[in-house]
Formats: structure tokens, sequence, C-alpha cells
């Protein structure tokens, strides 16, 4: 169970009011930011296939975290360790 389950009822219902506008603020914060896209002259089809392609990457990313993960386990190593083995940088 979550720390808000042992709140006081009203420090929870207080808690969930406030996550509830950090939500809204972030929805309209991002909604602000489509426009914006929206006005320099790209399309909502165009962010959609940008956005696809940023979860496809980072998928992509993590198997690979993963397995340099396992590699350096069965060596007996960290996983900076092989990096430079692989040619990548720090921040890949």
């Amino acid at each position: 169970p979550s720390p808000r389950s042992y709140q006081p009822n009203g420090a929870n219902e207080e808690a969930l009011r406030n996550e509830i506008e950090e939500l809204k603020q972030k929805d309209l914060a991002l909604d602000q930011e489509i426009a914006q896209l929206l006005s320099e002259g790209y399309s909502l089809e165009e962010l959609e296939k940008h956005i696809s392609l940023l979860h496809e990457y980072n998928d992509i990313k993590d198997a690979g975290q993963m397995l340099l993960g396992k590699l350096a386990v069965i060596r007996g190593v960290t996983t900076k360790q092989l990096y430079p083995e692989y040619d990548l940088e720090l921040s890949d």
C-alpha cells in the first residue's frame, strides 16, 4: 500500500486534490506545447509518428542496456567498463 493509504481522510483528500491540480497543469502545458508545434507547421500525424519512434527507440535502448548489464555481470565488470569495447559514449 502507498503511504497515502495511512494518512487521515482529510489529508488524503488534500493530497489527491493537489495531485489532480498538478496533472491539470501538466495537461495544460502539453496542450500549449502541441499548439506551439502546430503553429510552427508540424502536423498531428508527424508529431504522433515522432512520439511513436521515440517510444521504439527507448524500448530498443532499454533492451540494449539490459543486455549490457547481463554481459557485465557475466564478465564481473561494470556496465560502464563495457562502453569503450562497443564504441559507446556514456551519454548513449
